[in-house]
């Protein structure tokens, strides 16, 4: 089972995206038959086994083990993942191109680059399944707090400045390099606001400030 899969087929995305589905993709992280899945999700072994097939039609659960029970095989079945991605890829025709946005001030931008690292990890990460190879990646986060917009634009410079010093110093585009068996390497720098939640009240869901500043 993988950690995370990253689904690209349109239609396997739309079966995952059903409620019920979802719910039985959530319950078969451990092993279970159409029967055990009936009780916990509240609905008839028929229905049950029409949602399994639909799911396992799509490669989003495969078969564990058969168990004879009388004049009955029952099949027992587990989700192909912890948790599921629903890759750009499944909307190709209308997913964003960063070429579109190549502003590093704008959002769409920022939504554009990490559509596309979606679509680059969920390609990457199956092909390391298949090869049976640990994927080499490195990713930071965190949280930091600033006084003022002036400040949050030094920042954003001063990191500019500063990851392109490291590009500089450890880039090698050259024909020797890549004869060497180097490969390049993809570096995406996110900054943005962080969501701000407020506390509910019983009239008053919690609000979520999307705002730039």
């Amino acid at each position: 089972m993988l950690d995370i899969e990253v689904i690209e087929d349109p239609a396997a995305a739309e079966a995952s995206l059903d409620p019920i589905r979802t719910r039985i993709l959530q319950e078969l992280v451990e092993p279970a038959s159409a029967t055990q899945l009936a009780v916990k999700v509240g609905l008839p072994r028929q229905k049950v086994n029409y949602h399994l097939k639909a799911l396992e039609r799509h490669g989003l659960v495969e078969l564990v083990e058969e168990r004879r029970k009388g004049n009955v095989t029952e099949r027992v079945l587990r989700a192909t993942a912890a948790s599921y991605l629903i890759s750009p890829v499944a909307l190709a025709s209308v997913a964003p191109d960063p070429r579109r946005f190549s502003d590093r001030f704008s959002a769409f931008w920022l939504l554009s680059l990490a559509s596309r690292t979606v679509q680059e990890m969920g390609k990457l990460i199956a092909g390391a399944a298949v090869a049976k190879k640990k994927l080499a990646s490195f990713a930071i986060d965190g949280e930091i707090t600033f006084r003022s917009a002036a400040e949050r634009a030094a920042f954003a410079e001063e990191l500019g400045v500063a990851v392109t010093r490291l590009v500089d110093k450890y880039h090698d585009g050259g024909a020797a390099a890549q004869a060497g068996g180097a490969r390049k390497h993809r570096l995406v720098v996110v900054l943005h606001p962080a969501l701000k939640t407020t506390q509910a009240s019983p009239e008053q869901p919690a609000e979520k400030d999307q705002s730039n500043d």
